[in-house]
């Protein structure tokens, strides 16, 4: 893939069912609550534990929920920023129609038809 309006649809694919979903939020929140937490207490370790907070949520997921290999090890910049982008997707309502164009279904499967492999 070249351009990451390609990856976003593969990406939403490849998180289908809504745990998975909700593990990467936590995770990414927790990064967010972090970084935002560093210069108020002088905790920059925390910079240390970012990426175990972050993956470890997300990995987890794609483990025990979604039964699938992170994009994170085909196309780590963009799978970061499309795991800040979900967020803010779903905080603002956005997610439901991205999946729907994604060709995910409510039910976490992805329409075998708009199925994107790479």
């Amino acid at each position: 893939m070249r351009h990451f309006r390609d990856f976003w649809p593969y990406y939403l694919q490849e998180h289908a069912r809504p745990g998975t979903r909700a593990l990467h939020y936590a995770g990414t929140s927790l990064v967010i609550a972090m970084v935002a937490s560093a210069p108020l207490t002088g905790g920059w370790w925390l910079a240390l534990a970012l990426p175990l907070a972050g993956y470890g949520f997300a990995w987890a997921g794609h483990g025990l929920i979604e039964r699938n290999r992170p994009a994170t090890f085909r196309y780590p910049l963009w799978s970061l920023g499309a795991d800040f982008l979900m967020l803010a997707r779903f905080l603002t309502g956005h997610m439901r129609a991205d999946l729907a164009r994604a060709g995910v279904r409510s039910d976490g499967t992805v329409d075998p038809a708009r199925r994107i492999t790479v």
